[in-house]
């Protein structure tokens, strides 16, 4: 249960009665509990929209991005912004990307990626307030984001030491494989089957990108996978 708590106060802003959740110690032991955060986290995302549904349907969404960015303190984006500039900036300079990649500034790269995805985000729930049915799926989208994270941390090597790397050892190949049946089962039974293509597509596209282009993985380039897997299961359920 240590971990659990761990774990939300690690992915989320949500206050948990738990202290030293710096410790370096207890960081492995929470990455079983990171597809458990990400049904939570989307579990609030469709409160709020089921809260603001009879509102104007842009304004929901806008009410649900906010709550799905201050959940997470907009840790993921900030992975997604970094990675995008680091990338774009060593796009004729290979040298640059860690370099870039440890700096605080936002480039234009950043913003541009950051800009994407939150407009991906609001005009798919838009989309979706009001259509129970599809709703649902969001509680789902989030889990399967945070199991592909550390599914990453797993098959790739480290690029740099941080929070990443030290969430590898964290779930076994059971915990990876039971997590991926139990979302699978619960995606298809509530009629959202495209999720599970779509879901194991980008875990395994995102994987070759980064095995390719980056040589490994850091915390950013999980958090960016996990922005943009968000992105496109969004979209599998929109024109679905």
């Amino acid at each position: 249960m240590r971990g659990l708590l761990v774990a939300i106060g690690l992915l989320t802003r949500i206050p948990v009665p738990i202290g030293h959740i710096g410790q370096e110690g207890q960081w492995p032991r929470t990455a079983v509990w990171f597809p458990l955060v990400g049904l939570l986290i989307g579990a609030l995302v469709v409160s709020a929209l089921t809260l603001a549904q009879h509102q104007a349907s842009q304004l929901a969404a806008l009410l649900g991005v906010l709550v799905w960015v201050g959940i997470t303190g907009g840790l993921h984006l900030d992975g997604a912004a970094d990675l995008a500039d680091a990338l774009g900036s060593a796009h004729r300079d290979p040298e640059r990307f860690h370099a870039v990649m440890k700096d605080p500034h936002v480039g234009s790269f950043a913003i541009m990626a950051i800009l994407f995805i939150v407009l991906i985000k609001l005009q798919a729930l838009a989309m979706m307030v009001g259509e129970d049915g599809r709703m649902l799926a969001l509680v789902l989208i989030p889990a399967w984001a945070r199991l592909a994270a550390v599914f990453w941390s797993q098959v790739l090597p480290p690029i740099a030491p941080g929070m990443g790397e030290r969430f590898s050892s964290g779930m076994g190949k059971a915990g990876l494989v039971g997590w991926l049946i139990l979302l699978a089962l619960a995606s298809v039974a509530a009629g959202f089957s495209v999720l599970v293509w779509v879901a194991l597509l980008t875990m395994s596209g995102w994987w070759v990108f980064l095995r390719s282009r980056v040589g490994g993985f850091s915390g950013d380039c999980m958090g960016a996978g996990i922005e943009w897997m968000e992105c496109l299961l969004l979209l599998a359920m929109v024109f679905s």
